[in-house]
């Protein structure tokens, strides 16, 4: 029983259908191979899950003394790399776990691949909004830029922020979240 299977988009494609010719819009997305980095179980913990990783955290030489350099992993700390120790010892970026009524179809170190699903099978995908680094506020938010005419001075300014009306009366019209 596999109860999911982590991923990385890597793009967008497009597929013919043969009957009509319409294009279909697809995502590509590589996902697995996950492995099993921990299982939970009603005794030791109180519920029964699995924890799976994918990724490989990169490792990067550090130069603390000139004569020894010393390989370090950047993305780990220390406690993550040693819980990683008991499923292989493989340094793994993202961990994610999932609850699961039965633990004994599962191992320590057992790899999870693409291979356990069917051709046209129907999955369910959840993902993160790809990041758009240091975006303006257009970009960001979807806000439009002010009026360009008349000695107006508020070109490049932020959308209102806040909407005012009579008697000190505000309402927020912030479309993000960071307040």
């Amino acid at each position: 029983m596999v109860v999911g299977i982590l991923g990385k988009k890597l793009g967008m494609t497009q597929v013919f259908e043969p009957e009509t010719g319409a294009a279909i819009p697809v995502t590509v997305v590589q996902a697995g191979p996950c492995v099993v980095t921990q299982i939970k179980t009603e005794q030791t913990d109180g519920y029964t899950s699995i924890q799976i990783g994918y990724g490989e955290a990169k490792n990067k030489t550090r130069q603390l003394n000139i004569k020894e350099p010393k390989e370090v992993n950047r993305y780990l700390t220390n406690a993550q790399q040693g819980h990683l120790v008991k499923s292989g010892g493989i340094p793994l970026r993202h961990l994610r776990e999932y609850r699961v009524e039965n633990t004994g179809n599962f191992e320590l170190g057992q790899q999870i691949k693409v291979d356990l699903f069917e051709a046209g099978q129907l999955v369910d995908v959840t993902g993160k909004s790809i990041g758009k680094g240091f975006a303006g506020y257009q970009k960001r938010h979807n806000f439009r830029r002010g009026p360009m005419a008349h000695g107006s001075k508020t070109i490049v300014c932020l959308a209102p922020q806040v909407q005012e009306q009579h008697q000190g009366v505000f309402i927020q019209v912030r479309k993000w979240q960071d307040i």
